[in-house]
């Protein structure tokens, strides 16, 4: 009873933490599916987007002008990695590996120090709602309004000729040159997009917790793809509406697992490797499943 009790207790935050990294979540999804780039470079967008939006929040800037220039600050770091990868012809992994080892550099440089807080400075939530950050269903409902948001304007743009052209770099880069469609393009721009997204949710989360630390990226590539697995196992991909819902219902479903893991007393510093068995085993059963399905087969 205790764990349940425990359990319980924790669903909102978790339910309120697992919206705000919904934006990582679909800011690595858009990469690994639909423009089939394996890209790594969330581990520095993410913190990027908080270091410039802490930055700018201590220097006295308006709140909604420090999140647009986190934002467009995670799309440059995006653009890079793309750039890096066509135009010197680096593998896509490496070159995200680069773009996010220098923004290391780069957000000690924009912070100027390892961490800051926020406490005294103005942030978008309180230009809201002063009870935003202090009261977790007010967090649930502007944070659960903000997906819905995002996922409408993503899945108009999907449908458009744009984002049809995009799908179709992800699918065959060796036909879109053919369909007319600028590889080199759509990649820049499918990169882009998606760490402007995992930069805005580095921005709300510093802007939330009134905090900001240059190491907030750590692992968060692990935890976003655990929950893209786990989304995608439980909606499936084969739609942009489902592709689109399984970072988000994983990202839920994944929190709720670490809320579980806690409260049966789980220290934090086990939750890396529950993450990667969970991924590990999510990954592997189709493959062990298809493996004894043939073998059976081949008795029969």
């Amino acid at each position: 009873m205790e764990i349940l009790s425990a359990y319980f207790n924790l669903v909102p935050v978790t339910f309120s933490q697992s919206l705000v990294y919904s934006f990582l979540v679909l800011g690595i999804m858009i990469p690994f599916r639909l423009i089939s780039f394996p890209d790594l470079t969330s581990e520095g967008s993410f913190p990027l987007g908080g270091c410039v939006c802490a930055a700018l929040l201590l220097a006295g800037y308006n709140p909604i002008l420090a999140t647009l220039v986190a934002i467009a600050a995670g799309g440059l770091a995006g653009a890079a990695t793309a750039l890096i990868h066509l135009r010197f012809g680096i593998n896509s992994l490496l070159a995200g590996i680069l773009v996010f080892t220098g923004l290391y550099s780069i957000n000690l440089r924009i912070l100027g120090k390892s961490n800051a807080a926020l406490f005294n400075a103005d942030n978008v939530f309180d230009m809201i709602h002063p009870g935003i950050v202090t009261t977790v269903w007010m967090q649930i409902v502007v944070f659960g309004v903000l997906v819905v948001l995002t996922l409408l304007a993503l899945r108009w743009f999907l449908t458009t000729q744009a984002g049809a052209a995009l799908r179709v770099v992800g699918v065959n880069p060796d036909l879109a040159p053919s369909l007319g469609i600028n590889v080199w393009t759509y990649t820049i721009a499918g990169l882009a997009i998606a760490n402007a997204m995992t930069a805005l949710g580095g921005a709300l989360i510093v802007q939330l917790q009134g905090y900001a630390d240059i190491g907030m990226g750590l692992g968060v590539l692990i935890n976003g793809l655990a929950s893209l697995v786990i989304g995608e196992t439980i909606v499936g991909k084969h739609t942009v509406t489902r592709q689109l819902l399984a970072p988000v219902i994983g990202a839920f479903v994944y929190y709720q697992l670490v809320s579980l893991g806690l409260s049966i007393g789980l220290q934090p510093s086990d939750l890396k490797l529950a993450t990667a068995l969970f991924v590990l085993v999510t990954l592997g059963l189709p493959g062990l499943r298809s493996k004894t399905t043939s073998r059976e087969k081949m008795r029969a």
